[in-house]
């Protein structure tokens, strides 16, 4: 049950960032930017980064509706699975490993990121704003992790709703919904 009264049918980020559209507002353009704006990293390598660090954070809806995003967007299931296993072990490049590598170690703490493991990175193929996002994106979704647990949000009571999730953040992206989301109240 969440701590503080949120709307039945929005279940996790949803319902807390209905609760307080000013404060949303700059989150979700933050978010939409990193993860949807133009980069070097494709739209399923960022949602596996989000992956990683929701995972590590033990955030069960986070890391649920992230890795039902990467799975949509790389139009298979194993690579968010597996990375969240094991990273060097995962199919992704060296690159995205060593990247992976250092979300997870800001995940931990920003100060766990070494100049070595970043020249790793660098060696690999990453260029410094690849690293600079990376971190971003990691130190975001603690931020996301520790809000929904740390309100207690609710899991949606379908497991089927992340798929539904996965549809719009890779369709519509992170932005709300134009026409709300009492569509989803039953």
């Amino acid at each position: 049950m969440p701590h503080i009264a949120l709307e039945d049918h929005l279940p996790g980020i949803t319902g807390l960032l209905e609760y307080s559209k000013g404060t949303a507002q700059p989150i979700r353009d933050l978010t939409q930017f990193l993860l949807r704006g133009p980069s070097t990293l494709t739209e399923a390598e960022r949602e596996l980064i989000a992956t990683v660090v929701s995972y590590g954070n033990e955030c069960t809806f986070c890391t649920t509706a992230h890795t039902a995003a990467a799975d949509l967007l790389s139009g298979e299931s194993q690579t968010a699975e597996k990375v969240k296993q094991d990273i060097d072990t995962a199919p992704v490049s060296e690159k995205m490993k060593a990247l992976l590598t250092i979300a997870s170690l800001t995940r931990q703490s920003g100060k766990s990121v070494t100049p070595d493991i970043v020249q790793k990175a660098k060696d690999a193929g990453a260029t410094d704003i690849e690293i600079h996002d990376t971190v971003l994106i990691a130190a975001l979704f603690c931020l996301y992790n520790r809000y929904v647990d740390g309100l207690g949000t609710a899991l949606p009571a379908d497991p089927a709703y992340y798929n539904i999730l996965a549809d719009r953040l890779v369709n519509h992206g992170y932005t709300r919904l134009p026409q709300g989301y009492d569509h989803l109240k039953k």
